[in-house]
């Protein structure tokens, strides 16, 4: 079962409501609520345009794509 990306769906209520949001980034509502469920991942190009929209790092937003990451 995905694991649903809390602080995105903090960031998007503090935004508007999902049908505004998704509409300003771009995409459809459905699409920005199966994201915050962790049921699909974006692309990178959308990833950057969600940090960039809701002003937070990517590891912020889907922290389940960074977990156990090791930069070396």
């Amino acid at each position: 079962m995905p694991k649903r990306r809390q602080q995105l769906v903090a960031c998007r209520e503090a935004k508007g409501p999902r049908d505004q949001v998704a509409s300003e980034l771009g995409i459809s509502k459905v699409y920005l609520r199966m994201l915050e469920t962790g049921a699909l991942k974006p692309g990178r190009d959308l990833m950057l345009k969600m940090s960039n929209y809701f002003d937070q790092p990517l590891e912020v937003l889907f922290p389940d794509l960074f977990e156990n990451k090791q930069v070396i």
